[in-house]
Order: C-alpha cells, then sequence, then structure tokens
C-alpha cells in the first residue's frame, strides 16, 4: 500500500493517466477482455492522507432519469469513473476490468457496490448508446452518467482529473482528453480515499474490492 499526500497523490495521478483519444470512427472492436486469473502481489491503490469530497453531481443516467450522485450513492462504496464510449482504447479496458473484478464479490457486496461511469463527450454518448455501450464490457450494473460538459467538468476537477472539451479535428475525427484514474470513496464517510492508475488491472481490483466495500484500506 502507498501512501502520499493528498495533492501529491491527486497531482501523480492526473499525470500518469491523462489519455487523449481519437474516437472519429465510433469502432468498439478493440473491447478488452478481462482477465482477474492471476494474483496480485500488492494494492495498486494510492491511499490518500485526507479524504476528497465526493462531487455533488446531478446528471442523467441511461434510463433517462436524473441522477444525484451524493443521495444515490450515500453510504455505498463507490467506484468513479471519467471517459467517454467512443474511446478506442482505454476506457474499455478499466471498465471491463472494473466490471469483472466486482463478478467476483459475494452478491451482496456485489449488490451494494456502485460503479459509476461519467462521460466526457456528452453531445455523441446519449443514454442508449452509453447503455449499449456499458453492457458490451460486462458492466450491465454500472451506472453510466451524461449531461451538460461543463458540469461534468466542474465536478472532475476538485478529485483532480482534467477533462477537456472535446475537440474536433481536421480530418473528421475527434480528440477527448480525460484523466483515466478511478476514484473511489469508502461507504463509511463517502469520502474519495483511493485512486487508481489505468494500468490497475482487474486482479487488482478483485484482491482490493472486498476491502473497499468495507471501508478499509486495501
Amino acid at each position: 500500500m502507498r501512501t502520499k499526500t493528498l495533492g501529491a497523490a491527486l497531482a501523480i495521478a492526473a499525470t500518469l493517466t491523462l489519455t487523449a483519444c481519437g474516437g472519429g470512427s465510433g469502432d468498439d472492436s478493440g473491447k478488452s477482455v478481462a482477465d482477474v486469473s492471476a494474483t496480485p502481489k500488492k494494492s495498486a491503490a494510492i491511499t490518500l492522507d485526507s479524504p476528497k469530497a465526493k462531487p455533488d453531481l446531478v446528471l442523467t443516467d441511461t434510463s433517462e432519469k436524473k441522477y444525484e450522485l451524493v443521495n444515490e450513492t450515500k453510504g455505498h462504496p463507490v467506484l468513479l469513473y471519467f471517459g467517454y464510449t467512443y474511446c478506442p482504447d482505454v476506457c474499455s479496458t478499466v471498465v471491463a476490468d472494473m466490471a469483472e473484478a466486482a463478478k467476483k464479490l459475494p452478491k451482496a457486496d456485489r449488490d451494494n457496490l456502485k460503479i459509476v461511469f461519467v462521460t466526457t463527450d456528452p453531445e455523441r454518448d446519449t443514454p442508449k448508446r452509453m447503455r449499449e455501450w456499458l453492457d458490451a464490457q460486462g458492466g450491465q450494473d454500472i451506472v453510466g452518467l451524461t449531461g451538460d460538459f461543463d458540469t461534468i467538468q466542474a465536478a472532475a476537477k476538485p478529485l483532480g482529473i482534467l477533462v477537456e472539451k472535446p475537440k474536433k479535428e481536421k480530418d473528421g475525427s475527434i480528440t477527448v482528453s480525460h484523466g483515466a484514474q478511478v476514484i473511489g470513496f469508502s461507504p463509511k464517510d463517502d469520502g474519495a480515499h483511493w485512486i487508481y492508475t489505468a494500468e490497475t488491472t482487474a486482479a487488482q481490483y478483485a484482491k482490493d474490492l472486498p476491502k473497499i466495500v468495507k471501508g478499509e484500506n486495501p
């Protein structure tokens, strides 16, 4: 387990995991296959000295209903990730790995855990598109949220996650730059206590989740 000061940990995670993805074609053929067969030697979590507040984020879920992040996830362990469905590689890998690891939990813990995916490309990521994409990654239980870009960007910033407005390139493709770290929130105080980088494997998530669902440091 690695412990960093809050500012340093967020800065390190943001630096290591900022990714710029082109998604002009919308091709999802690069979907990853998660593997939890390997046994990791140690936790991949960066543990914060001081918890960060959960963002008071109100968006639209994949059922096209209002979703208030703070109220809907209060008292639950949460993994929060900002990404987008047209991402050609990183986002599908991260989501598939979290989804596969969650399936290894006992049913009660699996039902208690909330994995939330917030799009950084809301113009293209409609509720229908997000639901189909999340399901394709094995994330049938993952909450997908879309809405106003400025609202999404403002929610990500205090967590140390850089989200930039999608940019249309000269060739017509879309570049979306976003921090690829996953933020873990404890059910004990609803604060952000852990950071996972994009390099975290399904096996590492599977090892850590039994402790995270109890609000313990992995």
